[in-house]
């Protein structure tokens, strides 16, 4: 215990000293909920301030190259995902996330701050790294100090940080876009970095990450400090290193018959929701605008799609668990879609407001239960692999949505057809959910023979 409190590293990540009362797994919660706030003003921010990002004095910005920014951002999410695991296995998921939230809010002041349009593009794809790299830890290790009962209810609830904080972009907007410079939105993206510090206190490192570093007395001690049961953990870990030795290679199984169809269609399904979520996030104002409502009414609009994201989050998760995924993820490709054809006339305020919130609800809300629609169709050894895959080429989604409704302004065809684009890829994804319970039974027949076999 004294060779612990001589160790160079903040109180949570070292031995704690003995204590009657377990730690409480919320303030982990609160910390990766605020972090995922940042995540989220950082990548709604630059759709709120695209109205007025595209009058900026000689930048010469057109509706394609302001796309192609946006996507920028995304590309940079992509690598931050990529490179999450391998960071995480070599400096923890603590340090990571340290480490993500001063990066983020770096690349927040280097927006605000650029003098052209080479340079915001490389700052907004340097933010993306960052939002992408903190994410996966986030995740992990609110699941990790969850209570065991609670940890799909926590884990729902540290991810609607990603609404909270479009929300909060949204605001900021509202209130200082029409006396301000675009500049300003990006320059509050720093305060983030104020949670750096409380984080450096009081964020704990992952016992897992701890355990697999061969550090088990500090694993140990954490693990006693949060009222969990270490050896419990350390069993754990060590039987799901030897089902991974055992069992095939993740996604070559997945790879293979009778899996690799299930895997495309939801790659698809994936691709499908994030063409709604990231070109909405990216181009609702302008568009907006371009249908030629004022700048303070199309911010508004933005604050309403925020908050459909956050209500299609919580609902479709809590439906899901009652009703099934299929049925849940078709009925809000089914809302997105509708609301978006519905955009593409202009509406009186009341059905616009309607039709925004319905569109907030089918995009983030669709991607929110997806996810667990996937896990649900593959078997245990294989369920990470096959998230991970339609997670990671889904986003592809993300890179062509904001560049599609850009080259279609850019052309000329107006919001009308913008909205099309959107309303599209929804349309294919409602039925492509109707062809899995098809998929998954010829797979269940492909299977059978292999079983008699046995």
């Amino acid at each position: 215990m004294q060779h612990a409190r001589t160790l160079p590293i903040p109180p949570e990540d070292s031995v704690p000293r003995p204590q009657s009362r377990p730690r409480s797994g919320f303030t982990v919660l609160i910390l990766c909920f605020l972090t995922i706030v940042a995540d989220g003003y950082d990548m709604v921010v630059y759709g709120a301030a695209l109205p007025k990002i595209l009058h900026e004095p000689g930048w010469h910005l057109t509706p394609g190259t302001a796309g192609l920014i946006g996507t920028w951002t995304l590309g940079g999410l992509m690598v931050g995902f990529v490179t999450a695991g391998p960071l995480t296995d070599r400096i923890g998921r603590r340090k990571l996330m340290l480490v993500g939230v001063v990066w983020i809010s770096a690349g927040s002041l280097l927006s605000a701050l650029a003098m052209n349009v080479e340079v915001f593009g490389f700052a907004r794809f340097l933010t993306g790294v960052g939002i992408g790299s903190v994410v996966p830890s986030a995740v992990a290790l609110t699941m990790e100090y969850a209570p065991r009962n609670r940890r799909l209810l926590y884990n729902g609830a540290m991810l609607t940080g990603f609404s909270v904080g479009g929300v909060l972009a949204s605001l900021a907007a509202i209130w200082l876009l029409p006396h301000h410079d675009w500049r300003v939105l990006f320059g509050l993206g720093i305060v983030f970095v104020l949670l750096m510090p409380i984080m450096y206190f009081r964020l704990p490192e992952s016992v897992d990450y701890l355990d697999a570093r061969g550090r088990e007395t500090e694993a140990r001690a954490l693990a006693e400090a949060y009222g969990r049961d270490y050896d419990a953990i350390a069993a754990s870990a060590a039987s799901n290193r030897r089902e991974s030795a055992s069992s095939p290679q993740g996604v070559r199984r997945l790879l293979a018959r009778p899996w690799l169809l299930p895997l495309i269609v939801f790659v698809v399904i994936s691709v499908c929701v994030n063409v709604v979520v990231y070109g909405l996030n990216t181009w609702a104002p302008a568009l907006m605008r371009e249908q030629g409502y004022a700048l303070g009414s199309a911010l508004t609009f933005m604050l309403v799609l925020q908050a459909g994201g956050a209500i299609g989050s919580v609902a479709g998760s809590y439906l899901a668990d009652r009703v099934g995924c299929a049925r849940v993820v078709m009925v809000l490709f089914v809302v997105g879609a509708a609301s978006l054809l519905a955009l593409s006339n202009k509406l009186d305020t009341g059905w616009l407001m309607l039709a925004i919130l319905g569109a907030g609800i089918g995009g983030t809300g669709t991607n929110s239960v997806l996810y667990g629609y996937v896990a649900s169709n593959f078997p245990v050894a294989n369920r990470g692999s096959a998230v991970g895959v339609v997670m990671g080429l889904g986003r592809i989604g993300a890179l062509v949505g904001p560049a599609m409704a850009g080259w279609i302004l850019d052309a000329g065809f107006g919001a009308r057809w913008s909205f099309y684009s959107f309303a599209i890829p929804a349309i294919v994804g409602a039925v492509l959910v109707t062809l899995v319970p098809v998929i998954t039974a010829s797979r269940r027949v492909a299977e059978e023979p292999a079983l008699t076999t046995a």
